[in-house]
């Protein structure tokens, strides 16, 4: 099999989008016709122009393969944020090393002060975040924070720089359960643009990401582009194509995707591509109709009536009262280090569980356990 940044090479970007953007309604019926037999054909198809007039049809089917498939339930999780120290510079990110901010990265006390706090609001998932600083907030930090929040937390996943695959490995020793990492964008070129300096410049070895996880055996992998860089449904179909190629050569791993859209940040800027909640709902659906076994997570970015309205038409995990400032929920409640970017669903965990019980959802705070693996 090809390595994947060979497999982009041989699907040029212009190629892809056009073939998006060609896609007919004829196209979109028989892709909706073919059931679970659909293939990465189908979704340009899904994610296309064209699929625009088919939206009600797609989120019907998509909410009952997410009912078949993982019930009525929403896994709830919470970002913890650990350092806002970076060494690479971003044009989208409020952490980006040319921003003039304080700087902050949390002391094992501060790690279990926030710790307490997170538990307190009922969570048993948590996402470890930092920024990419190899030197602050590298594998031994990572290791030492695993191993501190670890007593609290049944499940623990994270968010950092890129690490190599024996890197990897130790933290799965730890506990780790899963690592997302995103691309932000598929278009080489576009991709250079926005990342100018630091590791994260190089644009192979973070694509490569997701390989070395699946071998070192990582539990599960998230995806996703950053929604906003560049055209949103070539960069969906590349995500998606990502998808297919790692499920199919790490196939005893789970995969999520999650879908980022730019949001306000110190030094941000703005967006390339503008989508639609309209549109977000469309891609939402082409993934459920694409792959009914991903995991697919909507974060606190979005607005509460958007999140209230979506998540019954394929999303399965969602966080709620979330912090993206380095002690947020405790040692810093007063923003006192800066956050990555503006939330805009400010709805504390409990409201939220509220919400899905009235609706006839369960909000689920635990369902895996190191306990249970061997």
């Amino acid at each position: 099999m090809l390595d994947f940044y060979t497999l982009i090479k041989n699907n040029p970007w212009d190629e892809i989008k056009s073939s998006i953007y060609n896609k007919t309604k004829e196209d979109v019926e028989v892709a909706l016709s073919k059931g679970e037999f659909r293939d990465i054909e189908d979704f340009k198809a899904l994610i296309s122009p064209a699929a625009e007039g088919f939206l009600e049809r797609m989120a019907a089917e998509s909410r009952n393969i997410t009912l078949r498939r993982f019930g009525k339930v929403v896994q709830m999780y919470a970002p913890f944020y650990l350092s806002n120290e970076c060494q690479n510079i971003c044009t989208y990110c409020g952490f980006s090393l040319h921003n003039k901010i304080k700087r902050t990265t949390l002391t094992d006390a501060q790690i279990i002060r926030e710790a307490e706090a997170i538990k307190a609001l009922g969570y048993d998932h948590i996402l470890l975040v930092t920024g990419e600083a190899n030197k602050t907030v590298g594998v031994e930090y990572l290791q030492n924070a695993i191993r501190l929040v670890k007593p609290f937390f049944a499940n623990i996943s994270i968010e950092v720089q890129p690490l190599e695959q024996n890197e990897y490995e130790v933290l799965i020793e730890e506990g780790l359960y899963a690592v997302l990492v995103y691309q932000e964008t598929y278009h080489e070129e576009e991709y250079k643009t926005h990342h100018t300096k630091g590791k994260k410049s190089n644009f192979e070895y973070r694509i490569d990401t997701p390989e070395r996880l699946g071998k070192a055996g990582i539990h599960k992998i998230g995806l996703g582009c950053l929604i906003g860089l560049e055209d949103w449904r070539t960069d969906s179909f590349f995500t998606a194509m990502h998808l297919q190629y790692l499920e199919k050569k790490y196939w005893q791993t789970k995969f999520s995707v999650s879908f980022p859209r730019l949001r306000p940040a110190q030094g941000l800027l703005e967006p390339k591509s503008v989508m639609t909640d309209k549109q977000l709902v469309q891609l939402i659906c082409a993934y459920r109709l694409f792959n009914e076994n991903v995991e697919l997570s909507i974060s606190t970015r979005e607005s509460a009536s958007f999140r209230d309205h979506v998540y019954k038409l394929g999303i399965t995990s969602m966080s709620a009262g979330s912090k993206t400032n380095p002690g947020g929920y405790a040692v810093f409640p007063e923003k006192e280090s800066l956050e990555q970017f503006e939330i805009d669903d400010s709805r504390s965990p409990r409201e939220m569980e509220k919400m899905l019980h009235e609706n006839g959802y369960e909000a689920v705070w635990k369902d895996w356990d190191q306990m249970l693996m061997v």
